[in-house]
């Protein structure tokens, strides 16, 4: 993916009340930093930020966290936020750290268009390997849920696989979401691969038995 230079982006982010800096310092304390007790949930790769803005303004009882590692793309997404949203927050982050950041404390995880990252070379570095499915243990509650949609078939399929393995439940699973349900709110990817008449691939995951004693 190409990504486009935004040139103020530093000096956005630094003025931006949304953006939130020294994350690893709340590891386990999110519910002090929105001074609620309300479900969290996180996209990682939030993109220009469509999807989670649409939604933090949807359900305003949710605390939304958009996680995006480019500072171009974060910068983007900044511009968009209106003023007042008290549920969102952004990071500026590597998924990598994501086990560093949160502490079985995240309620759900939204994975919406993904890189696949085809080559079997690179499989580890999917949001849905085994690398990254061992973090989600470690941030998920109990009871959470993992929602993906892409437009790659093939992610798409190893996704199912990999979370079938590591004891997700299949809750929904769609080939073609937007023929199926057409979902209220979309990513600005989603918008893209529809209008061309592509399918967009979807499941909901619980982690219940992960968690069953």
């Amino acid at each position: 993916m190409r990504i486009r230079n935004v040139k103020n982006k530093t000096e956005i982010m630094n003025e931006s009340c949304y953006l939130l800096k020294n994350y690893f310092n709340y590891c386990g304390k999110w519910k002090e930093v929105f001074k609620n007790s309300n479900p969290i949930y996180i996209e990682i790769g939030m993109g220009k930020g469509k999807f989670i803005i649409e939604n933090a303004l949807k359900y305003p009882n949710i605390n939304f966290i958009g996680i995006e590692k480019f500072d171009s793309i974060v910068a983007k997404c900044l511009k968009k936020i209106p003023d007042g949203l008290d549920n969102l927050i952004i990071l500026r982050a590597n998924a990598l750290d994501i086990d560093k950041i949160f502490d079985n404390e995240v309620d759900k995880i939204y994975l919406n268009f993904s890189d696949p990252w085809p080559k079997n070379r690179h499989s580890s570095r999917r949001l849905t390997s085994n690398v990254f499915l061992d973090k989600y243990k470690k941030i998920l509650k109990g009871d959470s849920t993992i929602e993906m949609r892409t437009d790659n078939r093939e992610l798409f399929q190893y996704s199912l696989v990999s979370l079938s393995m590591d004891g997700y439940i299949l809750e929904e699973v769609s080939l073609d979401l937007h023929h199926d349900n057409m979902p209220l709110i979309t990513t600005e990817y989603e918008d893209k691969f529809s209008d061309k008449g592509m399918p967009i691939y979807y499941l909901k995951g619980s982690n219940l038995s992960i968690y069953r004693k």
